[in-house]
């Protein structure tokens, strides 16, 4: 599936007032609603599942069925043509009661609910995909970690798929030491700033060096941009004014300060997005900055409608179709050279 790179969005001639008062460094561009427009992947009307792309979501545990649920749903509604959830073999059944437009794939166990990591990353590997999430309430330990680090070693030299590093991948992460210097695979990681700060202290650094990571913006960019260029991956740092940044050292601030989404599950329906994006084509600085909006974007239609709290994950996927129908239709008013009107087609072999 082609991939396409576009611009960014404007940027800011002035520094921008941020979550409680502070400041964007002058020059980062903001996110905004034309920006994102121009990143949808197109939706030829000839296309049909496949070509949409098909997400295999690696996700949840007994305690966590929820985290591998939203994402699910969220990669749907973001667009996605098929999305496959793979669990451990011993929760297939309750997996596969609560799933409808997504299949299951079972992934062998040593224990009970506990992953097999070489097996496992073998039918990982065996099945088709076109993109990877992994980590939403996956349970934790040992074999969770080791499953991490083959998933990000084992890529296809050739045509590496894409991968969304999520929740308990990025704990596990943290553990893995310089897990990036054996990346064979493009990767976008979303991290809130407590994960942050323990892939930044499993690597040897001194995460209270980074400052404020959820008040303060400016150090939010540096830190984010830091970890890009140096793990060469793109880094979603959430929360207010989302900060993504690129393994170029290029960041977008999204402008998003909503204390709504501060609900348990919203990021799993962002790493959802995320990875549907990816798996329709999308560059992963451009799958990472367009699922950060249609995000922000659900996320304020929802506050719009119930308040600056009570929102649920829950709430968010069925949000997400209307926000890209808005875009779309940004999309539409901007292009070039837009024919307005109907069009008459004549009949093969007939002339005027």
């Amino acid at each position: 599936m082609a991939e396409r790179r576009v611009g960014f969005g404007r940027r800011a001639s002035d520094p921008e007032t941020g979550h409680d008062g502070a400041r964007v460094e002058a020059g980062e561009p903001v996110l905004d609603e034309r920006t994102a427009a121009l990143l949808l992947p197109e939706r030829p009307v000839r296309g049909h599942k496949g070509t949409f792309g098909k997400l295999l979501v690696i996700a949840g545990s007994l305690d966590y069925a929820g985290a591998a649920l939203l994402a699910c749903r969220a990669a749907g509604r973001a667009g996605a043509g098929l999305v496959t959830l793979a669990v451990p073999e011993s929760l297939q059944p309750l997996f596969a009661a609560k799933v409808i437009e997504a299949t299951t794939m079972a992934l062998p166990e040593d224990d009970v609910e506990e992953l097999d990591p070489e097996p496992a990353i073998a039918r990982i590997l065996d099945h088709e995909h076109d993109a990877i999430l992994v980590g939403p309430g996956l349970r934790p330990g040992l074999a969770t970690a080791e499953l991490v680090r083959l998933l990000i070693a084992a890529g296809d030299e050739a045509n590496p798929s894409p991968i969304v590093l999520d929740a308990e991948a990025l704990r596990s992460m943290a553990t893995l030491g310089p897990w990036w210097t054996a990346a064979s695979r493009p990767a976008v990681l979303t991290p809130h700033p407590g994960e942050f700060a323990r892939l930044r202290a499993g690597a040897g650094l001194d995460p209270e060096a980074d400052g404020d990571l959820a008040a303060d913006d400016a150090a939010r960019v540096t830190a984010a941009r830091s970890a890009a260029t140096a793990w060469q991956q793109v880094v979603v740092l959430k929360g207010a004014r989302t900060v993504i940044a690129d393994p170029d050292g290029t960041v977008a601030v999204a402008p998003f300060e909503n204390p709504a989404l501060a609900s348990g599950g919203t990021g799993d329906v962002l790493a959802g997005i995320i990875g549907a994006l990816l798996a329709q084509g999308l560059r992963p600085p451009d799958a990472a900055r367009l699922g950060v909006y249609l995000h922000g974007m659900a996320g304020d239609a929802v506050r719009d409608r119930l308040g600056d709290a009570g929102l649920l994950a829950s709430d968010l996927p069925d949000a997400i179709p209307t926000a890209r129908k808005r875009l779309v239709g940004i999309a539409e008013r901007n292009r070039p050279g837009k024919r307005l009107g109907f069009t008459v087609r004549e009949p093969a072999g007939e002339h005027a």
